[in-house]
């Protein structure tokens, strides 16, 4: 009977118990599809990665993502949180501050800073571009209602994956939002998306971005840390505001509203590659068997 690590992650907590969780499970390549599901569903965490020895020569490590009932090419927060796991297991070492990870969407980068408890890790984001702006769209508004909004228009953006972005007028607005779920099902079916993305600009010590996300299309009601929509809200940001205070970045408060406090950073270079990351904790060690 084979055995294999297991570990299970807070990925972006704000505090002990917050952030997004993630099983990461150290396999090897006699592992097929059909197990990995199988173990995915069993521990049905939102994600659980499966990490690999790559097959590609200028990739670290290889990484598979299983949702509860499918694969999936990339996501942000088992990104991070699977980055956090090889580099703490010893199974990859970064190089000149950076690890090449291996998965369904190609080689993505991960900026590593830092070491042991206060260490960050950033993934590139993928390239994203505007697919349409959406503040006359009827279903937009069925699932957003009467809310009004901030200094940017509602928009469909597609960067790998695509969300419904809209930026409400404030912080309360988002905090106290009771949404919808019924109409942002139907919105991301409409359009083939992950759902909807809301978020405020905040003046708070602590961040500068209030963000709550609804991936419908992925059949989750509520995100607690979404690496991947918060790489979207960045490049939009920083497209629409070139010059603005947050087209550099800024930091994210997201998941409170779940009770999973989440922190999570955006870096964007002058090029407009946006980065995402933050701090990941190990919660659990142990071994998983597969009959």
């Amino acid at each position: 009977m084979p055995s294999f690590r297991y570990l299970q992650l807070d990925v972006f907590p704000a505090s002990p118990g917050g952030g997004n969780p993630l099983g990461v499970v150290f396999a090897s390549p006699e592992l097929d599809t059909a197990q990995m599901q199988r173990i995915a569903r069993w521990l049905n965490i939102v994600e659980t990665t499966f990490v690999l020895p790559p097959d590609d020569a200028n990739a670290d490590y290889r990484l598979r993502i299983f949702m509860p009932h499918t694969e999936i090419p990339f996501a942000g927060h088992p990104t991070i949180g699977s980055a956090h796991a090889v580099l703490d297991s010893g199974f990859a070492q970064a190089r000149d501050g950076q690890l090449i990870q291996q998965c369904g969407a190609g080689l993505l980068p991960i900026r590593v800073e830092g070491e042991g408890a206060s260490r960050e890790l950033f993934v590139r984001a993928p390239g994203a571009r505007v697919a349409r702006e959406g503040g006359e769209d009827a279903s937009l508004r069925a699932a957003l209602g009467f809310q009004a909004f901030g200094a940017l228009a509602p928009a469909l953006v597609d960067g790998g994956r695509r969300w419904w972005i809209a930026e409400f007028a404030d912080e309360g607005a988002v905090r106290s939002w009771q949404p919808n779920h019924a109409a942002i099902k139907a919105l991301a079916r409409a359009d083939a998306c992950m759902g909807l993305c809301v978020f405020a600009r905040c003046r708070n010590p602590d961040y500068e971005l209030v963000v709550r996300a609804f991936p419908a299309g992925a059949g989750i009601v509520e995100d607690p840390a979404s690496g991947a929509a918060n790489g979207l809200i960045a490049a939009y940001i920083a497209q629409a505001e070139p010059s603005g205070s947050r087209a550099r970045g800024y930091r994210v408060s997201q998941g409170r509203e779940m009770g999973h406090d989440a922190a999570l950073t955006a870096r964007i270079d002058a090029d407009g590659t946006v980065w995402v990351g933050g701090r990941t904790r190990t919660v659990i060690e142990g071994t998983i068997r597969v009959e």
